[in-house]
């Protein structure tokens, strides 16, 4: 095995590959107008056979793209995109959709076992407002041998800091008033073939009624267009974010999405100078996994993000 490998489109995108399988590109400054709230994102990505589990500015939701670091309510600012929910109003266009700008690479790296990338971004308003530095860093490996031995992993972190003018208080269409509309934080998208696929919990499986339920980790199976396949991907909290384990926001019916979300119900204080860490695993497999798999599979994300915060204490230990 020749182990991952990355192709640098230098001032756009970052793609990892594994023995010549492109598994994602994350495009890190992009084209998005303004409208839709430009900020990094995740797509194509894609399983280990090559097949597609991401779908890119669907004609319902066109600010929905792969998977994305996405916030609907950020003090009085969008940084999800289109129209903001305004309470006893709906869903309002408003002159506020920021956008979440690259600054600088600050690592990026593959080698047998991973792929490492890390930046950081200013967060801005639509009026210019500069009000959050994040630093952001993804990595790309692969899980121990065994019924996850066919599936990849990747870990992501942002921790974003206050750097404006007043305190934020970040939260949902549903903390503003909008039942069991709690979407915001990492937000996946999933192929128009999966519509209809399978929620997956440590409970069992489901549908829209899982939308809102609290769990460490969710699944989704789906099916592919014009090929006999099936692939799952599973989301995992880490224990230490705020309100994990947290309500999901996760569709079937309509789409395909997932997103656990820490501001489902509850919004969160970012105090000016503050700092604030997220950090999740998702896990990208073929086939449709039954129950024992897909928790073996969630297991294998827990161990990535663990590994991972071990590996930065030793760094940190190392720099002192």
């Amino acid at each position: 095995m020749s182990g991952f490998s990355i192709v640098h489109e230098l001032d756009r995108s970052v793609s990892v590959r594994l023995d010549g399988v492109e598994l994602a590109e994350y495009v890190y400054a992009p084209d998005t107008v303004p409208l839709e709230s430009p900020k990094p994102y995740l797509h194509p990505l894609r399983t280990r056979a090559g097949h597609l589990v991401s779908l890119f500015r669907p004609h319902d939701h066109v600010w929905h793209k792969g998977i994305a670091w996405s916030l609907p309510h950020v003090g009085t600012e969008n940084f999800w995109g289109g129209p903001t929910f305004v309470r006893d109003r709906f869903y309002v266009q408003l002159e506020n959709n920021g956008r979440a700008e690259h600054a600088e690479l600050t690592e990026l790296r593959a080698d047998a076992d991973s792929a490492v990338l890390a930046h950081r971004l200013r967060w801005i308003t639509q009026a210019g407002v500069h009000i959050i530095d994040e630093t952001r860093s993804l990595t790309a490996t692969l899980p121990d041998a065994g019924v996850a031995a066919g599936a990849w992993v990747l870990t992501f972190e942002s921790r974003m800091r206050n750097v404006g003018p007043e305190d934020l208080w970040i939260g949902s269409p549903t903390t503003r008033g909008r039942e069991n509309a709690g979407y915001g934080g990492l937000f996946w998208r999933g192929p128009r073939s999966f519509t209809n696929g399978r929620l997956r919990t440590v409970d069992g499986d489901g549908g829209d009624e899982l939308r809102g339920t609290r769990h460490a980790w969710m699944g989704f199976t789906g099916r592919h267009d014009g090929i006999d396949e099936a692939s799952t991907l599973v989301m995992v909290d880490d224990p230490g974010n705020i309100h994990h384990p947290p309500q999901w926001f996760a569709r079937t019916e309509e789409f395909a999405c997932m997103c656990p979300a820490p501001f489902f119900s509850e919004e969160v204080l970012l105090a000016r100078g503050e700092e604030v860490t997220f950090r999740y695993a998702v896990v990208i497999a073929d086939g449709s996994a039954p129950g024992a798999e897909v928790e073996a599979l969630a297991d294998q994300g827990l161990a990535a993000l663990i590994g991972s915060e071990a590996a930065e204490r030793d760094e940190s230990r190392v720099s002192v």
